[in-house]
């Protein structure tokens, strides 16, 4: 099914969520014009209509509200079956939604770290222009530092502290030099055609890694062909290209998803042993709180070495990692077999063993208890 009635999208050039969104849907070739999220937005679609300030929004020509890119990609998919962005192979299928979550959920501690201690300057301005186009560069620039508290304030939450900036900056960088050897040789993470993963990928490593300029400069100087690729995948050739054959995994992927491995999947899995303990505890509550206490992580820095922090544990995790989860238990038993004998080498063959007892889902545009 298409529709040839024109989508709107609310969102801002600086915003993670809204190039992800924005990738998708030129390459799926959708209708649709993007407006600003100025402070008019704010007050007459986006609170309204959500309940909360957050973006993108996206509005369907028969006026339904999607919010959520992860959200906002599986509503269009059913709509524009042409040229699917989900692998069908099963491999490819729960690797790729893996690596969603990567990108949506853990790559945001460089992310926010470098726009916000080495890009500094330049976003508050960014941040006044989108919320506040008609004011002068002065009052834009108290208007940025204004929207910026939040956004600068959340550092410690995610696990960006003194302590732990070296550690970040040292794993980015050398994911950085996994993903160009992989560009090398690669469009996308599976072929010629960029499937959930890359639109994981993409907010992060575009909105703030590509576009602000320190983190920009970075980019281009040690890893060229991610920084080609941030370009493929938002100036698409749209419903182009093709998965690799035969549930192909590149070798290449293998130390990008080592990485996750190393790094994220301890968090998932102790995220969601005190969500299903904080479940337990409050059978009453029936919305999830943003955050439910803290947890250590620990980032590896080269060879032999780590570093280790502490962050909240997000609720929010748990549902971005019930995707991959899904997809992974409505597999054959072979199928399992073959996903399992691929993350086996990375020490993550029993990655999806580990049981969510207690699921969460999104309803009416917040994390509920399912």
């Amino acid at each position: 099914m298409t529709s040839n009635k024109q989508y709107t999208m609310y969102g801002g050039d600086i915003s993670w969520y809204s190039g992800k969104a924005r990738a998708y849907l030129r390459f799926k070739d959708v209708p649709f014009q993007e407006l600003p999220a100025d402070r008019e937005a704010y007050k007459k679609v986006i609170l309204p209509r959500v309940g909360w300030p957050v973006i993108p929004v996206v509005i369907t020509p028969e006026d339904e509200v999607l919010q959520d890119t992860s959200d906002i990609i599986d509503a269009l998919e059913r709509r524009f079956e042409k040229t699917p962005v989900m692998p069908a192979g099963p491999r490819q299928k729960v690797l790729a939604l893996m690596l969603e979550v990567y990108g949506d959920e853990w790559l945001g501690l460089p992310a926010m770290h470098y726009r916000w201690n080495h890009n500094t300057d330049w976003i508050i301005l960014q941040f006044g222009k989108l919320t506040q186009p008609n004011l002068d560069e002065t009052a834009q620039r108290e208007a940025g530092e204004r929207s910026c508290k939040p956004f600068r304030g959340s550092l410690p939450f995610i696990g960006v502290t003194p302590d732990t900036q070296a550690g970040v900056e040292a794993s980015y960088e050398a994911l950085l030099t996994d993903l160009d050897a992989h560009f090398a040789q690669f469009d996308f993470l599976f072929g010629s055609r960029p499937s959930i993963g890359d639109y994981g990928l993409i907010g992060p490593l575009y909105a703030h890694q590509y576009r602000d300029p320190a983190s920009g400069a970075l980019m281009k100087r040690i890893a060229p062909n991610v920084a080609a690729w941030v370009h493929r995948m938002m100036t698409p050739a749209p419903l182009s290209g093709e998965f690799l054959p035969d549930d192909e995994i590149p070798p290449t992927l293998r130390p990008i998803l080592q990485r996750m491995v190393d790094e994220q999947l301890p968090v998932i899995h102790s995220s969601i042993a005190a969500i299903d303990e904080w479940l337990s505890a409050n059978p009453e509550e029936q919305e999830m709180p943003r955050s439910i206490g803290t947890h250590g992580f620990r980032i590896a820095v080269g060879t032999d070495a780590e570093v280790a922090g502490e962050r909240n544990i997000f609720p929010f995790v748990q549902w971005m990692w019930q995707r991959p989860y899904d997809a992974y238990h409505a597999l054959s038993d072979a199928d399992k077999k073959c996903v399992q004998e691929w993350l086996a080498p990375l020490g993550a063959a029993a990655a999806f063993e580990e049981p969510v007892r207690q699921r969460v889902e999104r309803r009416n545009f917040k994390l509920m208890r399912e």
